[in-house]
């Protein structure tokens, strides 16, 4: 590459560790927790194979994008960004795509200790065995009463919050590197365990089936019963899930995969980096649907329950289920550690920032950056509870109903839109060309295309969808 220069914050000791890092990143609760029940709600195999499509044409070239800018600039989002667009003869408009990954990624880590904090607390919960023979409406009663427990929620978010400052004051290689060789095994070593628990425990046949058998008439076809008389209507809403669970499953947008390509070494392939980290991703999202949806067949439950599949449904299949109390913390186990390694890379492009620019050392940056989330994040808790009433609605939605809406639906999609736009139409060709190192050929030119004409417009379709536009 012709720009040799390193990170103050070290670099990743190999392009493996790069690859571990990113992919804690990537597999968080959205792959846990999200991609079965929407997968659930959207007929199972055909939804899986359109969401594999979204994933090649939206994920990996922005993905690619993403880490070419990040390793280019060498420096945190913000900073990246201001040396780019000078480099690259760019308007000024185009430095606020730092900024906006910064403030997204910790907008989202506020919230996301505190769902975090849920799983924590249900580590706990299965472990004493609270869920076992318990019916559907003492599960019910024990989440919510952890949601109407302001001080219960508070003490788990915050916990959480200090495990990730705590990981990420020690900084790259001490920090991040050392926990995400171990967490990483960690927690595919725990998805595999689980899928061989639902492999005898659960009726793994009629799970993978649903998984893995497309059905599209269960995709685009809405069907309703009047009157004895089923009609049927075509509805590209599945389609519009697919494309914004792709997008946002990788952590693209959000500052994190930049701020990691800033650290990756200079002779390691981007390309190939990406591909390892994306399949990585939907591999765990598949491991976690044959580990949940074998469960709940085997249970009687219903696959399409919502948000409510992990938190609600599943513990009480736990309940009922030889072994159920062990594998059921377990699985809770996996969600704490998936949320951790997503944690420490939504903090990361705050920390760096705090670093280059305020003077800070690792440890306060992260603590300050941790306490801004923090106190973000008591919003989100009270929003469960003393703050759920009409009173404290702002735009007809409770806290973390706007934080989330904010970060997830605008400051996401708007994100990977520039990284798209920037890194295809105002970085030269001459510049993607070297920091890629793939050389000008089928490859090249693919992506290219795809980062320019492709990509750029299914993120848009994404974005207007999301504020309601489609």
């Amino acid at each position: 590459m012709t720009d040799t220069q390193g990170s103050i914050h070290d670099q990743w000791s190999s392009r493996f560790v790069f690859i571990l890092a990113a992919i804690g990143s990537a597999v968080g609760l959205g792959n846990i927790w999200k991609f079965p029940y929407i997968t659930g709600e959207n007929g199972g195999g055909a939804f899986v194979l359109v969401y594999l499509i979204c994933v090649a044409l939206i994920g990996v070239p922005i993905m690619m994008a993403e880490i070419l800018m990040g390793r280019r600039g060498r420096q945190n989002p913000i900073n990246t960004m201001r040396t780019l667009v000078a480099a690259e003869g760019g308007h000024p408009v185009w430095r606020g795509l730092g900024w906006l990954g910064v403030v997204a990624g910790l907008l989202i880590l506020s919230y996301y200790s505190v769902i975090a904090g849920w799983s924590m607390a249900y580590v706990f919960r299965a472990g004493a065995g609270l869920f076992t023979g318990a019916d559907a409406k003492t599960i019910s009663t024990l989440f919510e009463d952890l949601l109407q427990s302001p001080g219960s929620m508070l003490a788990w978010h915050s916990l959480f919050m200090i495990m990730t400052v705590a990981v990420v004051a020690r900084g790259v290689r001490s920090g991040l590197e050392r926990a995400v060789t171990l967490l990483m095994p960690a927690l595919f070593a725990l998805l595999v365990i689980l899928v061989l628990y639902a492999l005898y425990e659960g009726d793994f046949t009629r799970g993978s089936a649903f998984l893995f058998t497309p059905d599209f008439s269960k995709v685009f076809q809405h069907c309703e019963v009047e009157a004895a008389i089923k009609t049927c209507r075509f509805t590209g809403e599945p389609l519009l899930i697919a494309l914004g669970h792709a997008f946002f499953t990788l952590s693209l947008g959000m500052g994190a995969i930049m701020v990691y390509g800033s650290y990756m070494p200079s002779n390691a392939s981007i390309a190939r980096a990406t591909l390892a980290i994306v399949l990585a991703d939907t591999l765990a999202a598949l491991l976690a649907g044959l580990a949940i949806f074998p469960i709940v067949f085997a249970n009687g439950l219903e696959p399409a329950s919502g948000p409510g599949l992990v938190f609600q449904t599943l513990p009480i299949a736990f309940g009922s289920m030889p072994g159920g109390q062990v594998f059921g913390t377990l699985f809770f186990v996996l969600l704490v550690f998936a949320a951790w390694t997503s944690s420490i890379s939504l903090i990361e492009p705050a920390v760096a920032w705090l670093v280059e620019n305020r003077g800070m050392g690792r440890a306060s940056a992260a603590l300050v950056a941790g306490m801004l989330a923090w106190l973000l994040g008591i919003g989100s808790v009270l929003s469960f509870n003393l703050w759920s009433g009409e009173s404290f609605q702002f735009l007809g939605k409770t806290w973390f109903g706007l934080v989330d809406y904010l970060a997830a639906n605008i400051l996401l999609p708007v994100g990977g839109l520039l990284i798209a736009l920037f890194a295809g139409w105002v970085m030269s060709r001459a510049s993607t060309l070297d920091e890629l190192g793939m050389g000008d050929g089928l490859a090249y030119r693919t992506w290219r295309f795809l980062v320019r004409y492709i990509s750029p417009w299914l993120v848009m379709i994404v974005f207007f969808n999301t504020i309601g536009l489609i």
